[in-house]
């Protein structure tokens, strides 16, 4: 070998993935008359699937994350002997580690792939759900929380990107809405166990979803779009083959993403001025506004503190009433999941937003007028009723549109060569406004049960004209299809 081939084959090396999959998929795209008998494997619609459900551990984590402030808050405040504030900012820590795991999710994602940057994602959320796990003070508390919300924070922007970037675009909306689905599922699950175990086996509990995704990634192949944008020809043809199937023809799926690939990478690195063109900044502003409203709306007010709002409400089974909101949540995120290349996102966007305020407006006129009867009344009981019944349709409504479809379209919109940098800014914001609602929820509700629900309505309502005149229809178009539209 000459010196010349060396050294153009020790730069292909430092260009490799960071977490390279095994020779497993090399051998079938090769050999795969050897796999004849293995129809599963064949399946292009179970290839994907299968990567599909193992970085969907990944969601899970964010989800259990997010609902384990819930059933913890009454026992961890006794045991540490912590104030609403300190318990407050326990429970909104996640979103600031979120925050720098945001900021760092786009750049680590484009050097090191999305497989390693799940790897990356995985760790300090297991350090940090052990250091809950033996926490004596506030010291140890936040820190294991802001140790998970940097790993989730990652996981927010991974996930989504690469579960759009393996799909086939006829499966792309329902498998881009695996992704909340998942977080739901560790939401639900994080709500029911804590109605059976102390929050320090609860902490340990949330180890495994990321202790599962760890071996996991070594089976899928890399995304073949961000393979392809390395230059490495050879790994993104072969991915793109054994997620469809050993016997479809890739051809004219390989072409566009070359060309898009090529007309990427003509341009010049992308700078923050280079944001201003309208073929950047616009899908970015859909992007950032609907990450933000969703928000806004206070899903994650709701949800990190839904035994407080039910006590609140007069509900004597908090808890349970609780487990019941993730139950639901998760049913109804699992009937958008099917909605969603039927439908299409703009409508079920429209429908979400529109049945949220509707349900807020109730709730906060339901909680407004208890303050003026008696809490011996029929009339109280009924109300209490009522508001529980609203909080339970705003989950429901918010799962059907604003829950799943904002990080799915961010995914989908946001092209190729400014993803990394978009991406993160789009998933900074999230975070920051996410913080900003969790931080400020329980104080808020202290304040004005009513009033903190007549704010969220508001900005429900504003989200109904934001998709009505900004918000483009994705269904059944690739990638690069969807791109072209901002050009």
């Amino acid at each position: 070998m000459s010196f010349r081939e060396e050294t153009e084959e020790g730069r292909n090396d430092l260009r490799r993935p960071f977490l390279h999959t095994g020779s497993w998929y090399r051998m079938g795209s090769r050999q795969s008359s050897m796999l004849e008998s293995s129809q599963v494997i064949r399946d292009s619609s179970i290839s994907v699937l299968a990567c599909v459900l193992i970085v969907a551990l990944g969601p899970i984590q964010f989800g259990f994350t997010c609902g384990y402030s819930s059933p913890t808050q009454a026992d961890i405040t006794r045991d540490l002997g912590l104030t609403v504030s300190e318990y407050s900012v326990f429970g909104s820590l996640s979103n600031v580690g979120a925050m720098v795991g945001a900021i760092a999710s786009g750049q680590i994602a484009e050097y090191i792939g999305r497989k390693g940057s799940l790897m990356i994602a995985a760790i300090p959320n297991i350090i940090g759900w052990l250091s809950i796990s033996f926490a004596k003070d506030t010291s140890f508390l936040y820190m294991g929380r802001l140790l998970e919300g940097f790993g989730v924070g990652i996981i927010s922007y991974t996930v989504p990107v690469y579960i759009a970037e393996i799909a086939p675009q006829n499966m792309r909306g329902a498998l881009g809405s695996v992704n909340q689905l998942s977080v739901t599922i560790g939401i639900m699950l994080a709500y029911l166990l804590g109605l059976f175990v102390p929050w320090r086996i609860l902490a340990v509990l949330g180890v495994l979803p990321c202790t599962l995704l760890i071996p996991g990634l070594f089976f899928i192949p890399e995304s073949p779009r961000w393979l392809a944008k390395m230059g490495l020809t050879d790994d993104f043809e072969t991915s793109l083959q054994v997620l469809r199937g050993f016997d479809t023809d890739i051809t004219i799926e390989v072409n566009e993403i070359k060309r898009s690939v090529a007309s990427s990478t003509k341009r010049s690195a992308i700078r923050f001025v280079d944001l201003k063109r309208r073929r950047y900044y616009f899908p970015l502003m859909v992007g950032i506004g609907l990450l933000v409203l969703q928000q806004l709306g206070g899903i994650n007010g709701v949800l990190f503190y839904s035994s407080t709002i039910f006590e609140s409400a007069g509900v004597s089974s908090s808890n349970v009433a609780t487990f019941g909101v993730g139950a639901v949540q998760v049913v109804a995120t699992a009937v958008a999941t099917w909605l969603v290349d039927k439908s299409g996102r703009r409508l079920l966007l429209m429908i979400s937003s529109i049945g949220m305020t509707i349900s807020l407006v109730i709730v906060a006129a339901a909680f407004y007028l208890k303050e003026f009867v008696s809490p011996d009344s029929d009339m109280y009981n009924i109300l209490s009723m009522v508001s529980v019944v609203g909080v339970v349709t705003m989950v429901i409504t918010c799962s059907l549109g604003m829950g799943p479809i904002p990080w799915l379209i961010m995914s989908e919109i946001l092209p190729v060569n400014i993803k990394g940098l978009a991406g993160s800014i789009a998933t900074l914001a999230n975070w920051f406004v996410s913080w900003l609602v969790t931080m400020t929820a329980n104080m808020l509700l202290a304040w004005s049960s009513g009033g903190t629900f007549t704010l969220y309505a508001l900005v429900c309502g504003f989200t109904v004209a934001f998709v009505s005149l900004w918000v483009p229809e994705t269904k059944g178009k690739t990638l690069e299809e969807i791109q072209a539209l901002f050009r």
